[in-house]
């Protein structure tokens, strides 16, 4: 079963390790009066990590399923989540909602950016961030009232690494970057707009990056996002 780890007051990481690729695969729960999942997690991983959330909520009473992007790991096993959660609803970009729904067994509720929902206690701010990490419809989730925001494959790192960490992730993230060969590399593109978008997120000022590939950071989530921007730009 995946590790289960609370980051952020019940909003829990649910992480398993691939030996195959070499890197945490992470989901993250947002225990609420409305539950929310953000990333699916690949089809192959959908028992490991249902369990895991079987273990913290009732999984009928599961409401929401975000993600940033088309991609297996960000929403491979969207159909088995709403499958084994009747009332449960999908949620992401206009674009993502538009251009790939049909994969989808119900409709996908679509986000204009900027827009807020409530999962009860806590706020979720959807943001716009096409090709930021990869894909034309891209976008994050910033949940508001623990200032975590949800970085999808930004600040991605290799290795089975410490769920949470109050250290910079930057030089791992950097490595990551310098170590992709071959088809895999140049997964993140910088275009002209990507500096603008990174510090749109810089200036929500979050305590908390909820990353899907390596450790959690806590601490100065704005000077973590100005670091990576630099990086970015280097690389």
């Amino acid at each position: 079963m995946a590790r289960i780890d609370e980051i952020e007051s019940d909003i829990f990481r649910l992480s398993i390790f691939s030996t195959e690729s070499g890197f945490q695969y992470n989901a993250f729960l947002v225990r609420d009066e409305e539950p929310l999942l953000y990333h699916t997690g690949p089809k192959s991983l959908f028992s490991q990590l249902s369990q895991a959330v079987a273990s913290l909520i009732d999984l009928k009473q599961l409401r929401w399923i975000s993600y940033s992007h088309f991609e297996s790991d960000e929403c491979g096993a969207l159909n088995e989540w709403l499958t084994i959660a009747p009332q449960a609803e999908a949620v992401t970009g206009i674009v993502g909602a538009a251009v790939n729904g049909e994969f989808s067994i119900r409709p996908i509720r679509s986000l204009q950016d900027n827009e807020v929902f409530s999962t009860g206690k806590k706020s979720f701010r959807y943001l716009r961030t096409p090709h930021l990490p990869h894909g034309w419809d891209a976008g994050l989730l910033f949940e508001e009232t623990t200032r975590t925001l949800f970085t999808s494959d930004l600040f991605h790192q290799n290795g089975d690494v410490e769920p949470v960490t109050e250290a910079s992730v930057i030089d791992r993230f950097k490595e990551v970057l310098q170590n992709s060969q071959g088809p895999f590399a140049n997964y993140i593109p910088y275009t002209l707009h990507t500096e603008q978008m990174l510090r749109k997120l810089a200036d929500l000022e979050p305590k908390t990056l909820a990353v899907m590939h390596g450790s959690s950071y806590k601490g100065d989530g704005k000077s973590a996002i100005e670091e990576l921007i630099k990086v970015m730009q280097e690389m």
